[in-house]
């Protein structure tokens, strides 16, 4: 059976504003709204990996849980990349974005995402892990992916569907939409065991 017959007496809501993660339910067929509450994205130091994406996607579906009704199922998500034992999420100005793609040149990186499903009744947290390898990318490329595509929403500074994916990305192993910052096909695995 189909998730959006599954799904037709719920209340879709995803509590993001990615342009990407909204376009991905649409393209799932799915009819949802969008709601937004500020969450601080803090995190305890000593979490490490997928633990820190499932901490911050539980966390931004913490201001909902008061408010959800019988027939509403909320969708939060967090995407970090992962280099060196350490989290990058998104930069804070151009300079920070030139900081981190100069740390990913030449380099294999893991992109993180988790996703939180919330119901009334229960709550499920599912992860992904992607393997990204970036050619050794040059200063001029950098510069230049940055002033034309601003990706100060991005975890990682980059997009992997824009100029620098295509031009910077040698190799990835996994989920090619986990990277973009949903992995779409657990989303539809969990909604139809929800």
């Amino acid at each position: 059976m189909l998730l959006n017959n599954i799904l037709k007496e719920k209340h879709l809501i995803l509590a993001s504003g990615s342009p990407r993660r909204q376009h991905f339910l649409h393209e799932l067929g799915l009819d949802f709204e969008i709601q937004l509450k500020e969450v601080e994205e803090i995190f305890p130091k000593e979490l490490k990996e997928t633990q820190i994406t499932d901490f911050l996607a539980k966390l931004k579906a913490s201001p909902f849980k008061n408010n959800l009704k019988e027939n509403d199922i909320l969708i939060t998500a967090d995407t970090i990349v992962w280099l060196e034992n350490k989290a990058i999420g998104k930069p804070k100005n151009a300079e920070d974005a030139k900081r981190i793609l100069t740390n990913l040149s030449g380099k294999t990186h893991k992109v993180m995402s988790s996703i939180c499903i919330t119901s009334l009744k229960k709550q499920v947290i599912t992860n992904d892990t992607t393997l990204v390898k970036f050619k050794t990318l040059s200063q001029e490329e950098i510069i230049y992916y940055i002033d034309k595509y601003q990706p100060f929403d991005k975890a990682g500074s980059y997009g992997i569907q824009e100029w620098i994916g295509y031009i910077g990305i040698e190799k990835i192993e996994g989920s090619f939409f986990n990277v973009m910052g949903l992995p779409t096909h657990k989303l539809h695995q969990e909604l139809l065991t929800f």
